[in-house]
């Protein structure tokens, strides 16, 4: 038997219960992004001696960047290969959506040409079962529950590639733009028919947010509360993200929290909506990658953190009105970034 098929038989074991089916409530979630599999990635042994009960992984988990399909599973093998990855994905269970590099192409969307056959490579990798809801629509959107004792937490992964259209590019001469020290490379869509996630999705996740959860993690490769800076991110289709917000504010959905990648660096964002809870972002960006600087973020509370790093978010369940943690931890094992809310600070109330 190859080791890539038996890692697919532990990668099954090790994401276990089909998406839909409840399993026990988890009170630690870590999470990265922006992996190359080529690199050591030291930071998920790190991780792992944290104990999460699942692993979230956000996006640019391989670098692979081809329209060949066999180049893109090559990739993925190397990373399934990897001694601590196996370890980390041994201790715990694992999750994971897409983001550019992974659905095939740098910054690319619905007009990627191998979209589809890219979506079978990454399903395959990480044991998602024949039975899946997952594999029975476009893209790669699902949400897994987690329940006990009358607590219920709901881990939502968007797709923003599948369905996403293009972005608006500068060309030409180098676009700053008052503080921005760097060319900026996109500017956002003004229409509202301008879309990120695509109505399939957007129909799938109103029903989501429609069911009864105590705390909801929204995973999305891209940055979701930040605000704009000339890359890719949310901010870039600002119709979508009110769309986003409206939803929320709609289906009373409480306990809204999101996790995203992309950017090479750490950071905590808050957006503060009119009628609606702070809806926090934390941004967990570098298993292997850095970057050079941070950009320029109105609604940044808390980093950035440059090294490379792994996210967490902890719930204290025996306190009446849970306690959330979010952090971020570098590679050295040191607490780079903490902020605490109770659970009613991120709710609709009575």
């Amino acid at each position: 038997m190859s080791k890539y098929i038996l890692f697919l038989f532990f990668a099954g074991c090790a994401l276990g219960l089909p998406a839909q089916t409840p399993a026990p409530l988890v009170s630690r979630i870590a999470f990265g992004s922006c992996g190359h599999e080529d690199k050591p990635q030291p930071i998920l042994d790190t991780a792992r001696m944290h104990r999460p009960d699942l692993f979230v992984w956000l996006g640019d988990n391989i670098y692979g960047d081809t329209r060949d399909m066999r180049v893109l599973r090559e990739k993925y093998e190397r990373l399934g290969a990897k001694p601590e990855f196996q370890r980390l994905r041994q201790s715990c269970r694992m999750l994971a959506t897409w983001d550019d590099h992974d659905y095939g192409w740098n910054d690319a969307g619905r007009h990627y040409p191998y979209k589809q056959a890219s979506k079978e490579i990454f399903l395959e990798f990480w044991g998602e079962p024949a039975d899946s809801p997952r594999r029975k629509h476009e893209g790669i959107y699902t949400s897994y529950l987690f329940e006990s004792g009358g607590r219920r937490v709901q881990v939502i992964l968007l797709d923003n590639r599948t369905f996403r259209d293009d972005l608006r590019t500068y060309r030409g001469e180098l676009h700053r733009e008052g503080r921005f020290f760097y060319p900026l490379d996109y500017y956002p869509h003004e229409t509202p028919d301008s879309t990120l996630l695509g109505e399939a999705q957007w129909r799938w996740l109103e029903t989501e947010l429609q069911k009864p959860a105590d705390l909801r993690i929204i995973g999305s490769g891209t940055q979701f509360g930040i605000s704009y800076n000339g890359y890719e991110a949310w901010a870039n289709f600002p119709h979508e993200r009110q769309r986003m917000l409206d939803l929320i504010k709609k289906t009373r959905a409480n306990g809204v929290l999101f996790i995203t990648g992309d950017v090479h660096y750490g950071e905590i964002s808050v957006l503060h909506e009119p009628g609606l809870y702070p809806i926090y972002d934390v941004t967990a960006s570098g298993i292997t990658s850095t970057w050079y600087f941070a950009t320029p973020n109105d609604n940044r509370i808390e980093g950035p953190v440059m090294d490379n790093h792994f996210g967490q978010i902890s719930i204290d369940w025996t306190q009446t009105d849970p306690l959330i943690t979010m952090e971020i931890f570098d590679i050295r094992g040191n607490q780079r970034v903490e902020h605490q809310v109770r659970l009613s600070e991120i709710s609709f109330g009575k």
